[in-house]
């Protein structure tokens, strides 16, 4: 099992509609807005390192909005 965190950063003002798309993909766990340099953290829970791949370049960053995002895998 792969765990990942995904920070998320959004054109101005799409925080709160992209919240529950993003809350909506199969291999996100949880997703929060914060403030900071990125405006949502997700995590992902998923089989393998290409399923996390694919959740942020196939699923993820395809909805309107997503700026950019930065991916953290754990190493624990």
């Amino acid at each position: 099992m792969v765990h990942a965190f995904i920070m998320v950063k959004t054109a101005a003002g799409k925080s709160e509609e992209l919240l529950d798309s993003i809350r909506g993909l199969e291999a996100v766990t949880e997703a929060h807005i914060v403030a900071g340099n990125y405006d949502i953290i997700t995590e992902v829970d998923a089989d393998e390192v290409y399923d996390v791949l694919h959740t942020v370049t196939g699923e993820m960053q395809k909805f309107g909005g997503v700026a950019d995002t930065k991916t953290y895998i754990s190493l624990q």
